[in-house]
C-alpha cells in the first residue's frame, strides 16, 4: 500500500456479518493511516439477519487483535460521519466490477457532500474475492459450519448471538 499516510480512515459497511475480506481491508487500512475507524452502518435497501448492536459485537471480537482500529456504528450518512470524525479516507473493498460501479457512485455522492474525506478503493485479495456476507448468511441458515469464512472471534460471537435468540 505504500507510505503511511497522516490521517483518519473510516471502514464502512453492513457487516451482516463480517468476513475475512472485510479484515483483509481493515488489516491493509491500518498500515496506511493513523487510526482507522470500522464503522458499522445501515443501508435502508438491506434486509439484515443480525440487529446492528450484535453486527458491532461481531466486528468488535473479529478485530480484537488489531491496534489501531476502532469499531464504531452509525445510522446517519457516511460524509456526516467522516466529517464528524476528521476523517480524510473512506476505504472500500471491492471484490468485481459490480461492486467497483457501485463504490464509484458511492464514492461521488460522499464526495459531493463532503470533498475532504477520499474514497480510496483497494482490491479484494484473489483468495478471498469469493467470500461474501450473503454466502456466511447462506450457510448459518443451513446449519453449515462458517470457519474460514470469518475470524474465529467473529465465529464464536455469533454462537453466542444464536444461542442468545434461542
Amino acid at each position: 500500500m505504500g507510505e503511511k499516510i497522516k490521517g483518519i480512515a473510516i471502514v464502512p459497511g453492513s457487516f451482516d456479518p463480517i468476513t475475512n475480506g472485510h479484515i483483509d481491508i481493515v488489516r491493509r487500512a491500518v498500515q496506511r493511516y493513523d487510526k482507522v475507524y470500522l464503522a458499522v452502518m445501515i443501508n435502508s435497501e438491506k434486509k439484515y439477519m443480525f440487529t446492528l448492536e450484535q453486527r458491532r459485537r461481531i466486528a468488535e471480537a473479529a478485530v480484537a487483535d488489531i491496534e489501531g482500529v476502532e469499531v464504531i456504528s452509525s445510522e446517519g450518512y457516511l460524509w456526516k460521519l467522516a466529517r464528524t470524525l476528521g476523517a480524510c479516507a473512506i476505504v472500500k473493498g471491492v471484490r468485481n466490477e459490480v461492486d467497483r460501479e457501485y463504490e464509484l457512485k458511492m464514492a461521488e455522492y460522499n464526495s459531493a457532500h463532503n470533498p475532504e474525506a477520499q474514497t480510496v478503493l483497494l482490491e479484494t485479495a484473489p483468495e478471498l474475492a469469493h467470500i461474501s456476507s450473503t454466502l456466511v448468511r447462506e450457510r448459518l441458515a443451513r446449519g453449515e459450519d462458517i470457519l474460514g469464512l470469518l475470524p474465529e472471534g467473529a465465529a464464536r460471537e455469533i454462537e453466542k448471538i444464536i444461542g442468545e435468540m434461542n
